[in-house]
């Protein structure tokens, strides 16, 4: 399959059986070949200016026109020759700063070297790729926040977690990648079934989908309220096959039959007809007896399978519903485009006390409104809504200094632990005692100073 990628394109068959990490350089036929490590001389850029005040961007620097470099090209002549030619042919280069040489050379190998290296999918390769290229499809999820809901949400291998996201996966696959194959997780999906483009992009082997379970958000209502049915399942699917193959020996039966009346119709008829047309009609109707056989099984295996399939969705879900009743999960992460607020309280009745959850959200304003609705309903401490803060830096040799450009947001994180609530007292009776208990010692000053 060819792969295209930054206006270069290429083919992979090479690149099967090297080690993650291994650079290789893009020949004419779109071919991978290991790049050879050569140690690049750097006899030009050792005469260099002081500084860049006299240098006019006027497009006459370069002698080299734009035919020049694609017959440079056309001849097969490697991206780091064509280079050293636009160096050589420069007439700026030499008065150029030292570190106006290196940027130079740095832009032009971008532009005319083909060479790619292939590294190992990771959480933070991800997370970055998404929010560089595609940050709607992640709801605006920046990569150290992400870092953050891992942190808080205290993900590691043997945990229970409930994961909610719309991020086309990238939050469970971050969620899969911390805990390693141990534990499981539940996956809430909206509409008809869960998104995991990014979570396919990771690269986890089958035993990490095996404790990998899901359940629809639009039947978490009847789960707690104890109404949740799925509809009625057959007992085993061999019961069905053993129906279907009986019912096969019928029609089978009935096509022999079909087809002696066939044969004898068409004896009949032979005895007007030549043998010729005889041998014709034989063969005509032998295939198509024959089509309508394959036809047949076709459709008797494609509707096993289906019945087979819907057996199993209905059993996972099942066996995903019996998880939630425990009410023993060990974290609930929120990321989605709906609204925090109710997703919360309702995905909150299945998580053990002593727990963290966390929830993001794109805009602090649903996220006030949750925090407030959190705290009138109490079973849950350590409340914090939190912004995180982000700064690239370039780190080089005597030019290390902040990034002129930086993210201007990076969403919110609302965060907590779940305690046990109490349901005997109402809600009215812990606001009362709350008023009564926090200004208890300034009104013991007040009296002090009155006496």
């Amino acid at each position: 399959r060819k792969i295209i990628f930054e206006k270069q394109w290429f083919y992979l068959d090479n690149a099967i059986g090297h080690i993650y990490g291994t650079t290789f350089e893009v020949t004419n036929g779109g071919n991978l070949q290991p790049k050879q490590e050569v140690e690049e001389t750097t006899t030009e850029t050792k005469e260099a200016g002081t500084d860049n005040r006299n240098i006019v961007d006027d497009g006459k620097s370069q002698k080299l026109t734009h035919d020049d470099i694609k017959a440079l090209k056309d001849k097969g002549i490697k991206g780091q020759e064509i280079v050293q030619q636009l160096i050589e042919n420069s007439t700026t280069f030499r008065d150029k700063t030292e570190f106006a040489q290196d940027k130079y050379i740095k832009k032009k190998k971008k532009k005319y070297e083909a060479v790619i290296t292939i590294v190992k999918p990771s959480t933070r390769i991800l997370s970055t790729m998404y929010y560089a290229r595609e940050p709607g499809k992640i709801n605006h999820l920046r990569y150290d926040t992400l870092a953050q809901m891992l942190t808080l949400g205290n993900i590691r291998a043997g945990n229970k977690m409930i994961v909610m996201e719309t991020c086309s996966g990238l939050v469970l696959g971050a969620v899969m990648e911390r805990m390693g194959g141990y534990g499981s997780i539940i996956q809430m999906y909206p509409g008809g079934g869960p998104v995991r483009a990014a979570t396919s992009c990771f690269g986890f082997p089958k035993p990490f989908f095996d404790n990998l379970h899901e359940f629809p958000l639009s039947k978490v209502h009847s789960l707690l309220s104890g109404t949740f049915s799925t509809e009625t399942l057959p007992s085993d699917p061999e019961d069905n096959v053993l129906v279907e193959e009986e019912s096969n020996g019928l029609t089978e039966e009935k096509q022999t039959s079909l087809q002696e009346t066939e044969e004898e119709h068409t004896t009949e008829v032979a005895m007007e007809i030549n043998q010729t047309e005889e041998q014709e009609t034989m063969d005509i109707n032998a295939e198509d007896v024959e089509f309508k056989e394959n036809k047949e099984k076709e459709n008797k295996e494609n509707v096993r399978e289906k019945q087979i399939k819907q057996w199993e969705r209905r059993k996972k879900l099942i066996e995903t519903a019996a998880l939630l009743r425990e009410k023993n999960a060990d974290g609930l992460i929120v990321a989605s485009k709906f609204h925090p607020t109710p997703l919360l309280l309702s995905l909150l009745e299945f998580v053990a006390p002593s727990r963290p959850f966390v929830v993001y959200c794109q805009y602090k304003e649903p996220l006030l409104e949750c925090y407030t609705k959190l705290r009138e309903r109490g079973g849950v401490i350590n409340l914090k809504l939190s912004e995180t803060w982000l700064r690239n830096y370039q780190i080089l040799p005597d030019r290390s200094h902040p990034k002129l450009t930086m993210s201007g947001g990076g969403g919110y994180l609302l965060s907590g632990i779940t305690v046990v609530l109490d349901k005997g007292k109402s809600d009215s009776s812990n606001s009362e005692a709350l008023k009564m208990e926090e200004p208890s010692p300034k009104r013991c000053k007040v009296q002090d100073l009155h006496c």
